[in-house]
């Protein structure tokens, strides 16, 4: 059998039977495979309930989305951050497409969100288009396309895995996307380099972004703009999480289903798609810097992760 790397992910993760997400995952945080800044600190939960708090003077805009949301711990985390008052005020709901998560989240938010939908094209309808969006470490989860910059061929390739008798082996074929929303495909490097490409990403800002006609989003994850993003990193940023042990290599190829499998964001597609759909960008920035300009000047079990993280907010100002 062959496949393409952002196909094998997508199996590995959303397969409904034996993905990841889908069927095996349990928890994030110490007992879980992996931990999310949301899971080690109450900081970023205050930072972003003060977020939505001003972007709710600024555009009015009442209701509050929170997309991926885990166990349901930030958003726990914002409503108590929020206050009676500010919560009489809002209207929260969560996307989430695990039934094991939103379970996890039902238990542990009830009372305090009104509604869950599967996609957030849904919720925004219900919302009439109106909705102040947050989501953290959510676009990370998306299933990547991978290439190989190949001096010998001065050409970008997409890489390929061919299976035989449970064995894998990297192979190249062509590749089919458009070079004008991928900014590292206009560079040829002078060696040998493997990137990531958001295509599954790009394909769900199309998706939802026309159904939104006014407030905010926030969305906060690890990844970095060109050229930085692959500044001493030949073999780009692939990385798997088993049972909080990092995984690379040949690695991302065992326990299938069992795994997480990620790899950083590149914001400078991102902001290029964003803008692109008439977003207004408001801030990009640090973690640290987001939650200093937040009010929250003390977090120290996050300061590794206010380094490697990025908060991009934008605003929508569509009408109608």
């Amino acid at each position: 059998m062959r496949e393409t790397w952002c196909e094998f992910m997508t199996r590995a993760l959303y397969d409904p039977q034996r993905g990841y997400y889908t069927a095996r995952v349990k928890t994030v945080g110490a007992r879980g495979d992996f931990s999310t800044s949301a899971t080690m600190s109450g900081h970023l939960a205050r930072a972003i309930a003060r977020w939505i708090i001003q972007q709710r003077r600024e555009t009015g805009v009442c209701h509050v989305i929170e997309i991926g949301g885990g166990d349901g711990s930030l958003m726990a985390g914002v409503q108590r951050a929020l206050g009676f008052w500010q919560r009489l005020k809002l209207r929260s709901y969560m996307v989430e497409r695990s039934s094991i998560l939103q379970s996890q989240q039902q238990s542990r938010l009830k009372g305090h969100v009104r509604a869950w939908f599967p996609t957030l094209e849904e919720a925004l309808d219900h919302c009439g288009g109106r909705a102040l969006i947050f989501h953290n470490e959510l676009m990370d989860a998306f299933p990547v396309t991978v290439a190989d910059w190949r001096p010998e061929v001065k050409r970008w390739q997409e890489v390929c895995l061919d299976w035989s008798d449970g064995q894998v082996r990297e192979c190249h074929g062509e590749l089919a996307l458009d070079a004008a929303s991928y900014a590292v495909l206009r560079t040829q490097p002078d060696n040998l380099q493997r990137v990531e490409l958001g295509s599954d990403l790009h394909g769900w800002f199309k998706g939802w972004l026309p159904h939104w006609k006014s407030g905010a989003m926030l969305g906060i994850d690890y990844g970095d703009s060109l050229p930085k993003l692959y500044h001493r990193r030949p073999r780009g940023t692939l990385r798997g999480y088993l049972l909080q042990q990092r995984l690379e290599g040949h690695e991302l190829y065992q326990n299938i289903g069992r795994q997480d499998l990620t790899a950083d964001v590149n914001f400078t597609d991102v902001r290029a798609w964003l803008s692109e759909n008439k977003c207004i960008e408001l801030a990009f920035e640090t973690q640290g810097q987001f939650m200093q300009r937040c009010g929250i000047t003390k977090a120290p079990t996050l300061e590794a992760a206010q380094d490697a993280f990025r908060c991009l907010s934008v605003r929508m100002e569509r009408g109608g």
